[in-house]
């Protein structure tokens, strides 16, 4: 029997939790409820899932929290995110991507989107990295950044980075291709590989990610750059 994936539901709002639980349920999701930040905090950091569905306004501990806390340690670094939010402001969804969410819903939403979502995350998470198959990618020095697939190593000026497996991904596909322009959407096909619902926001804000782990001003970026009207490339070598 194949194991049932299991999900982390992280909502305070107990009618909306018992909701996408069961939706998940019938779907053959195994969901682990919270509606409190720290217990959520606690099991997002010791005990693994293969999803975590995050609200972003919560009790005890806020919801971007968590997510930067889970993506900096814990067993569930690569494990994909879906944040919650009940406000409709932009700042709202892209803070919620910066913090390291790979996809987010906005409250009220369908439960068949919410189901949707949820399995094309999942399917994302295990297909084949999209810079190529990790077997045949090799180790690359560019512009002081050393990168190794085997490991999912970074190593920046001398200083090993922590990256997540989605910032991986668009940094090597950048650097072992320096100077050639990737469009946004381009980015899109090869990093998420189409599995999730994204827009072309959520590549600035993982190139947001990437560059503020790699440059030494990340205001002002020399190794990835933004080709205006275009997309993004690697600096030349």
């Amino acid at each position: 029997m194949v194991p049932r994936k299991q999900v982390l539901v992280v909502e305070d709002e107990p009618h909306i939790r018992e909701l996408v639980c069961l939706h998940l349920g019938l779907e053959g999701y195994q969901c682990e409820p919270v509606g409190d930040g720290r217990e959520a905090l606690k099991l997002g950091l010791e005990r693994p899932f293969d999803l975590v569905v995050l609200d972003l306004m919560l009790p005890g501990v806020d919801g971007v929290t968590i997510c930067r806390a889970i993506r900096r340690q814990g067993v569930n670094k690569d494990v994909p995110i879906l944040m919650l939010t009940a406000r409709r402001e932009e700042s709202d969804t892209v803070l919620g991507l910066e913090s390291g969410a790979d996809d987010y819903l906005t409250k009220p939403f369908g439960m068949r989107e919410l189901v949707a979502r949820v399995g094309a995350l999942t399917r994302r998470a295990r297909v084949a990295p999209a810079a190529g198959d990790e077997g045949s990618q090799k180790p690359i020095t560019v512009h002081e950044v050393e990168l190794d697939p085997s490991r999912r190593a970074v190593r920046v000026r001398g200083t090993g980075v922590e990256v997540t497996r989605q910032e991986f991904n668009l940094l090597y596909l950048l650097a072992s291709h320096p100077g050639i322009v990737f469009t946004r959407e381009r980015l899109l096909s090869k990093v998420w590989q189409g599995q999730s619902f994204v827009t072309g926001r959520s590549v600035d804000t993982l190139v947001k990610r990437v560059r503020r782990k790699i440059e030494i001003d990340p205001a002002s970026p020399r190794l990835i750059v933004t080709v205006w009207g275009d997309g993004y490339k690697f600096a030349d070598v």
